[in-house]
Order: C-alpha cells, then sequence, then structure tokens
C-alpha cells in the first residue's frame, strides 16, 4: 500500500488548507486512515482518523472545531480540511492507513504511512 499526502504549504494564522492523502495498491474498504503530525523538537501528534467503512472520524483535541476530515472510497483519497490554522499548527503532516486499530490514536497501530506534507503557519 502506498499513500501520497499533498496540499501543504505556507499560510497565514487563520486562513485554511486542505490536505489530500491518495492510497494506490489496495481499496481501503477496511482500513482505518489518520493523520499524524511531528513539529520539530516534539513527538509525532494524533491529529484525526476516520473509519473508512463506517465513515466515523475522530480528532485530537487540540484541533477539534477546526479540522475536518473526510473521505472519497470512489477516489480512494481522504482528506483534512484545516480552517483557523495557528503557528502551534506548523508541523509535517503524515498521512497512515491500518487495519485493526484498538487505538487510532496511537501510531504503533498503522502499518502504512506516506512521506508528509509539510504545513507552515506564520503569524
Amino acid at each position: 500500500v502506498q499513500l501520497q499526502a499533498s496540499g501543504g504549504g505556507l499560510v497565514q494564522a487563520g486562513g485554511s488548507l486542505r490536505l489530500s492523502c491518495a492510497a494506490s495498491g489496495r481499496t481501503f474498504s477496511s482500513y482505518t486512515v489518520g493523520w499524524f503530525r511531528q513539529a520539530p523538537g516534539k513527538e509525532r501528534e494524533f491529529v484525526a482518523a476516520i473509519r473508512w467503512s463506517g465513515s466515523s472520524t475522530y480528532y485530537g483535541d487540540s484541533v477539534k472545531g477546526r479540522l475536518t476530515m473526510s473521505r472519497d472510497n470512489a477516489k480512494n483519497t481522504v482528506y483534512l480540511q484545516m480552517n483557523s490554522l495557528k503557528p502551534e499548527d506548523t508541523a509535517v503532516y503524515y498521512c497512515t492507513a491500518g487495519e485493526r486499530i484498538v487505538d487510532f490514536t496511537a501510531a504503533r497501530w498503522y502499518a502504512y504511512w506516506g512521506q508528509g506534507t509539510l504545513v507552515t503557519v506564520s503569524s
């Protein structure tokens, strides 16, 4: 399974970005897909996850109310709409996927990782 994240860039505080994660190699009918981020000098942090078949979504406390995750099964793609961005949202954002995940907030449960896309929010 290959994951390709895109959509990162430079944006001013209060602005918006939409990240995309395109999957290839296998369909994601049984996968949970997630986003994690890692800022310089910090640990990787859970951002959001979506149950591919059930469409339930989960968000980290620091992004609730500002980020929305969605998916397009026909395109094998998930999206992360990020609004009201803050400088502390600056990080490399990683798309990830896995099956039979017990704790969707823990990176170790995800088997497949994309290369990451950099989001920089200026103040």
